[in-house]
């Protein structure tokens, strides 16, 4: 039988739940606590980077999200200085070879160029691809009051990676506790004025993930496949994860859509076409783009210039979904 204590507590983790399921993505970030006491919902935000003539909007967003919720007459906000928590945004797949590190390079890049003040952690313990992606192999980060200080990358986003750590080219024998460590440690970095951190993760539903999941649970995650049936098989199996771990799946990404050809502008579609669409639908989940595979892309990568940080062609579906990811970040919907 359940005690009074254990009683009161399950109450008011259900109370604040049922809150915050009624908050867009933007206003749930600022939440530090939320009950609701005798008809009347209380509500504790983090208000730190917010002007002081601009705190009666910012309540009234809160009482207007919440208007007609049931059992709530009444909303009572309190605003506090401290600042707003950094929102994590996982990007995942199921199966390696996807093209999803360059994608969360990409979106990173391209979401610092909308205005977003963004990092990267280069969640994949064992084979980190960062610190090429953004420019930054060979470089330390220091440390400041036993945390590290991310990277700046030469793009606008600052990064961290197991890859800026451990001696290039050297391979890790490292047990689970060691890695959900390692990663503790990079998204608990010194770093600063962040608003929005990607994580780069590993495939697959490891150790990485569970660790995750359970130490820092993402507030949304992008997954990330190529068209054919078999990517969208694991990339299935990785949803179920983060659904089990009550993280909201924001949308598919399709890499590696269509090739087209440098020579001769023929497009052929190796991977097939139009799988993850298909595949979003069916699950009713937000299709986010598709990505077509560029000569381009990979020798910008391999250079460490992200096509997302120029305005070239190869740049637009990067762009494009980033505007989706933004949007998604201030209302919860696509």
């Amino acid at each position: 039988m359940t005690s009074d204590p254990e009683h009161r507590a399950a109450e008011r983790a259900r109370q604040a739940e049922l809150i915050r399921r009624h908050l867009p993505p933007a206003l749930d970030a600022r939440v530090q606590s939320a009950r609701i006491i005798s008809g009347r919902a209380v509500i504790v935000a983090e208000a730190g980077d917010v002007a002081t003539e601009d705190r009666p909007a910012l309540e009234a967003e809160f009482k207007a999200a919440l208007e007609g919720l049931e059992g709530v007459k009444d909303v009572r906000v309190a605003l506090t200085g401290e600042r707003r928590r950094i929102r994590l945004i996982a990007v995942g797949s199921g199966k390696g070879g996807v093209g999803k590190s360059t994608v969360t390079t990409n979106l990173a890049v391209a979401l610092a160029r909308l205005g977003r003040k963004v990092g990267v952690v280069d969640g994949d313990i064992y084979g980190p691809s960062q610190p090429k992606l953004l420019a930054t192999e060979g470089q330390k980060p220091m440390v400041e009051g036993e945390k590290l200080v991310p990277l700046e990358s030469p793009h606008g986003v600052k990064v961290l990676s197991i890859g800026h750590i451990v001696a290039p080219g050297k391979a890790l024998a490292w047990r689970g506790p060691m890695t959900g460590k390692a990663l503790s440690q990079l998204i608990d970095a010194a770093w600063g004025d962040t608003e929005i951190l990607l994580i780069d993760l590993p495939p697959g539903t490891g150790d990485v993930q569970l660790s995750m999941l359970s130490e820092h649970r993402p507030d949304g995650v992008v997954l990330v496949s190529t068209p054919q049936d078999l990517a969208l098989i694991d990339a299935a199996r990785a949803g179920q994860l983060f659904e089990q771990g009550n993280v909201p799946i924001i949308g598919l990404v399709e890499n590696m859509a269509g090739y087209a050809c440098p020579h001769c502008g023929e497009v052929s579609d190796p991977f097939g076409q139009g799988g993850v669409e298909r595949f979003a639908a069916a699950l009713e989940l937000p299709f986010l783009g598709r990505i077509p595979l560029t000569l381009n892309t990979r020798i910008s990568g391999d250079a460490g210039t992200p096509p997302a940080a120029g305005d070239g062609p190869d740049a637009l579906p990067f762009t494009a979904v980033a505007m989706r990811l933004d949007h998604w970040l201030e209302t919860g919907a696509i």
